[in-house]
């Protein structure tokens, strides 16, 4: 159980502020951000030996690193970054590129993204909530034809995208994966189980279920402090249950979102409760949610 546990992580973040500015870690004041206080994890370099120190213990063979939020123009930089690092220490193992999807040179960076032999997809956040706290963009992406338009071009490049969302733009989803089925869509955190009424939640549990009849989604189950701040293992119990029920065992997969996450929890804590809350799964139940399914959906 636990320890023995073969774990690929498909959502970390590295970054070295030595080379690429980070204005959500490194503004003064920092800002305001949806995900909690980065107070904790602002200023300061996140490396690799920073992550295998946190999740000493553990058996991550492999990660996924998913682009940290650097502004157009310097997203193909973090990649080359990243690439180095693959190429010197085998980590990450696969890469999840930045990409504003409305960006005029749109088709130049995503020909040199998907170039980069360890880049597997891109990601630009759309989350779009109407509480002015919760929301990362002013208007919804999902909605906009410019930036529908440039979702189209990922399949020519073999490319998933990583699509971290709101509940209430789930049906927006749907749409664009009915749109687009030759596009691997890869939920991130759970789907950001928001608003935590009743309400709220049943939009969350039919919005997945309904975006889970989509052969070509999968999902991430991870950041779950993000929307349950005091969580513990029974509190997010129903979440990660719901998740699997919708997508199954085969399109389902545990992340850490380290070092993000972190300002919720160690990565410990994080991965006992999810060892704890599938401890009556198959053991090829288990490999599929904690490895082997992040190693067929990003291909490492």
């Amino acid at each position: 159980m636990g320890r023995d546990l073969r774990i690929v992580d498909c959502h970390v973040h590295l970054w070295d502020l030595s080379r690429a500015r980070y204005g959500w870690l490194q503004d003064d004041p920092l800002p305001n951000n949806p995900a909690g206080d980065m107070a904790p994890i602002a200023h300061q370099d996140y490396l690799l030996g920073d992550y295998l120190a946190d999740t000493a213990g553990w058996r991550v063979g492999k990660i996924v690193h998913v682009e940290a939020g650097q502004p157009r123009g310097h997203q193909l930089s973090e990649t080359d970054w990243l690439q180095a690092l693959a190429d010197d220490y085998g980590y990450p193992h696969g890469i999840v590129a930045g990409a504003d999807l409305t960006d005029p040179d749109l088709d130049a960076l995503l020909e040199a993204q998907a170039a980069r032999p360890n880049v597997r997809g891109v990601r630009q956040i759309v989350c779009w909530h109407a509480d002015p706290l919760k929301t990362y963009n002013p208007a919804d992406p999902l909605l906009d034809p410019v930036w529908r338009s440039g979702f189209a071009k990922l399949a020519r490049h073999g490319l998933s995208f990583d699509l971290q969302l709101y509940p209430s733009q789930m049906a927006s989803a749907v749409e664009l994966a009915d749109a687009h089925p030759d596009t691997p869509l890869i939920i991130n955190h759970a789907g950001l189980p928001t608003d935590r009424d009743e309400a709220g939640m049943a939009v969350w549990r039919a919005g997945l279920k309904t975006l889970a009849e989509r052969p070509q989604v999968s999902i991430k189950i991870s950041g779950l402090g993000i929307t349950d701040r005091a969580w513990t293992p029974d509190s997010i119990q129903p979440v990660v249950l719901t998740c699997i029920e919708a997508f199954g065992t085969h399109r389902a997969m545990f992340a850490s979102d380290f070092p993000v996450e972190r300002v919720h929890g160690s990565f410990d804590a994080f991965y006992s409760a999810f060892d704890a809350i599938t401890a009556d799964f198959s053991i090829d139940e288990r490999d599929r949610l904690f490895a082997a399914n992040a190693e067929a959906i990003y291909r490492i």
